[in-house]
């Protein structure tokens, strides 16, 4: 367990002229696809590494191009314009939730990566001439390629038609949230779930209460273990599978409980999950008459589980090394969302 291991890349983003293809668009007469670059998109696609492009072109024609090549499918929120690389990049990590830190930026030309580097630092650059090792990179090799990896591309398009209905429905929040017949499930982590808690503790660091990752190993351990409980939260709604987005770890005490780790994906923050994931645990250490604890170490990013904590009653009580210590006296359980379908199976009380 670590609250420092290596940072992994979930986007690579791409220039295109003389990096995706040979040749610049419009000064030459065709533009062929680099040698090995279709292998390379679809190799990091297989693990679950995002791709899009950051690209001073013009939009309509480099868009053809791509629809030419069968690729224009493989960028998410193309960023192709005249503008700033730098400010591509930005729009890019907006568009996606994600943290700035967590793209790879391939071009050719030494200033446009200089650039990138000074303003974006967090931003690892590739030279476009280094396409044949991409692959290699340890940042964008994942231990492990689970089922929701090879899915995470067609996820986040379905997340933008999730948005778009989003921004024309007419109504309050609450009641478009009920118009996609969410279903969460809680259960207890299987073994086959294992490879994707980890990939979860690895990628998530926005919505972690302790910046906490642990191993396969690590979290095959837990799993067995009778002082522990692991438990793992998929989501599924009208559009289709969110995949398995949420993760807890419990510390079992005789007379209380500890939450040693709470995470959601970032794709699922406005749906209230950890809240209910949170109200889930409280339920349940009352049901068998424990008290409820919980670590949590500020991460410079992780303040919206902070506030989740201490909207649900949970109060400091003191320090435990690098984390601090909350504890709920659980008479302010909140009620499940009556625009999401939850059910349990962890053999806990509901």
């Amino acid at each position: 367990m670590s609250g420092g291991e290596r940072k992994m890349v979930k986007c690579v983003v791409w220039d295109l002229d003389n990096t995706l293809w040979d040749g610049i668009l419009l000064e030459d007469r065709e533009v062929a696809l680099r040698r090995g670059v279709r292998e390379t998109l679809e190799a990091l696609d297989q693990r679950g590494v995002l791709h899009s492009i950051a690209s001073r072109n013009d939009h309509d024609a480099a868009m053809a191009r791509l629809t030419e090549l069968g690729l224009a499918e493989c960028f998410l929120c193309p960023q192709i314009h005249w503008g700033s690389k730098v400010g591509s990049l930005e729009s890019i990590a907006r568009a996606l939730d994600l943290g700035v830190d967590a793209l790879a930026f391939v071009d050719d030309q030494p200033v446009e990566r200089d650039e990138v580097m000074a303003s974006l630092p967090g931003v690892m650059c590739i030279d476009a001439a280094d396409l044949v090792r991409i692959t290699a990179l340890p940042e964008l090799t994942p231990r492990f390629v689970t089922e929701d990896s090879g899915k995470r591309r067609q996820m986040y398009l379905t997340d933008s038609a999730r948005k778009r209905d989003e921004e024309a429905y007419r109504g309050p929040p609450e009641a478009f949230l009920a118009s996609l017949g969410m279903r969460l499930i809680i259960a207890v982590a299987r073994e086959q779930d294992l490879q994707r808690a980890e990939e979860l503790t690895l990628r998530t660091n926005q919505l972690n209460t302790t910046g906490y990752t642990y191993s396969y190993d690590e979290l095959s351990q837990l799993r067995r273990s009778p002082d522990h409980r692991l438990l793992i939260a998929s989501l599924a709604d009208k559009h289709g599978s969110y995949g398995k987005i949420g993760l807890a770890l419990l510390e079992l005490e005789p007379s209380a409980w500890t939450i040693k780790l709470l995470l959601t994906s970032c794709r699922v923050m406005s749906r209230g999950i950890g809240s209910v994931l949170l109200g889930h645990l409280m339920r349940s250490a009352g049901a068998r008459g424990v008290g409820l604890r919980a670590e949590f170490i500020a991460n410079g990013r992780n303040r919206t589980m902070y506030i989740a904590y201490k909207f649900a009653g949970f109060r400091e009580v003191g320090r435990r090394g690098d984390a601090l210590v909350l504890e709920s006296d659980l008479s302010r359980v909140q009620p499940l969302p009556g625009y999401m379908r939850v059910d349990i199976e962890d053999g806990s009380a509901a």
